[in-house]
């Protein structure tokens, strides 16, 4: 049986998704410099995984009798995520991301926990399939923030 709880944690989620995928893919494009090329790379990868992401939140929802939100219902929130004014400023957005990505990590987390409370395991085994991945994004970018240069 499913919960209010876990339909709001899946909308949350799947709202959040969709964001990450227009500020990663941004950033993607926008920056410049030597540096920016791998965290570019990454971002543009992440981008399609993301978007996945989304479909599987909203696909879920669905199936819960629920509807995806449109974008009358976005509010955006990852303000750490917006382009960089310096579009050579990478290690802004490398933090971005991972600010962005511990937040996810959160939300996966609180809806696996919901999900096992509330005996739903299909929601639960979307939410620690998703919080698999966003883990190593996680990992990815701290390896990006220890090898970026300092000045």
């Amino acid at each position: 049986m499913t919960t209010d709880e876990i339909t709001d944690l899946l909308t949350e989620a799947y709202v959040d998704e969709l964001e990450t995928v227009m500020n990663y893919l941004t950033n993607a494009i926008v920056l410049d410099g030597i540096h920016a090329e791998e965290v570019k790379e990454s971002l543009e990868e992440d981008v399609q995984e993301e978007l996945d992401h989304a479909r599987m939140l909203g696909e879920r929802l669905k199936q819960l009798e629920e509807s995806p939100p449109g974008s009358e219902a976005f509010e955006a929130s990852q303000s750490s995520l917006q382009p960089p004014a310096d579009t050579t400023d990478v290690r802004s957005v490398i933090d971005g991301v991972l600010e962005a990505e511990d937040e996810a990590i959160e939300t996966y987390r609180a809806l696996a926990d919901a999900a096992d409370d509330a005996n739903d395991p299909v929601t639960e085994d979307v939410a620690v399939g998703i919080l698999a991945d966003e883990e190593a994004h996680l990992t990815e970018f701290r390896g990006f923030r220890k090898e970026f240069p300092t000045d």
